[in-house]
């Protein structure tokens, strides 16, 4: 794959093409971390991942629709990662901290921290009708990570090449016409075999009713109900690599309050 130039969002000019080379700002964050990752759950495919020293803020997004009710996922980051410019995936201005963010498919290194960005239809017509998402990988804290984002079509073998053997996957599960329904995350899950994976992009109560076509986790939760399932009381979890699971897939899904709705 293509390595790509780091950009800054909104089209600022390209860094040096050999080596993706910006200024040591990542911050410290525990001696903890290092050794762990840490998950908050911020609603929507929106996640903030915390070790290694560094912060990585995944698909903030605008309040409407399907995440009308969600309070802005304005939280401070070393980097963002976007899945797609849409509304719900995109949303990277007034962030505080002024962060860097990557938002095309590629192979990104910076201050040595690599991940990448594998390039996966947004809807079931090849991204006809809502081009490509980016599907991300990484290792931080010891954990190797894959967000999926609003991946709809299904993971062909050159993408699963890509996106490796992750320890922990974030899937989508909701449907719509622009990520996967629970049917096609579980056939995603059973490509991937993470070690651990988390749903997202499912109704909650933060959705507009009128606009928002997305189903609940409820359906993806029937269809794996033999599998192990752990509902985790708030909208964070730590992982270690030492307390992953030996075998098999374990289910996560983080439970997270939308704000009241005017």
């Amino acid at each position: 794959m293509k390595r790509r130039q780091f950009m800054r969002y909104a089209g600022a000019s390209a860094m040096a093409a050999t080596g993706l080379s910006v200024s040591s700002r990542f911050q410290t964050v525990s001696a903890q971390s290092k050794d762990s990752l840490s998950i908050q759950y911020l609603g929507h495919t929106a996640f903030l991942f915390t070790g290694g020293g560094i912060r990585i803020l995944a698909n903030p997004f605008r309040a409407i629709g399907c995440t009308a009710g969600y309070r802005l996922p304005r939280v401070e980051a070393d980097l963002v990662i976007i899945s797609s410019q849409m509304w719900d995936e995109g949303a990277a201005e007034n962030l505080p901290g002024n962060p860097k963010v990557l938002y095309e498919p590629g192979v990104y290194e910076i201050n040595g921290f690599r991940l990448q960005g594998v390039g996966i239809a947004h809807d079931r017509q090849g991204g006809k009708r809502f081009g490509t998402n980016v599907a991300w990988r990484w290792t931080q804290g010891g954990i190797r990570v894959v967000h999926l984002g609003g991946a709809a079509a299904p993971i062909d073998i050159e993408q699963k090449i890509l996106l490796g053997s992750p320890d922990v996957a974030l899937i989508p599960v909701g449907g719509g016409p622009k990520a996967y329904n629970a049917n096609e995350g579980k056939q995603a899950m059973e490509t991937l075999r993470p070690k651990v994976m988390i749903p997202t992009h499912y109704r909650t109560s933060a959705a507009d009713e009128e606009t928002c076509d997305i189903d609940p986790l409820a359906g993806f939760l029937n269809l794996v109900e033999d599998m192990n399932i752990k509902q985790v009381n708030n909208n964070q979890l730590r992982l270690r690599f030492e307390d992953l699971p030996k075998e098999g897939t374990l289910i996560r899904v983080l439970n997270y309050k939308p704000a009241l709705k005017a």
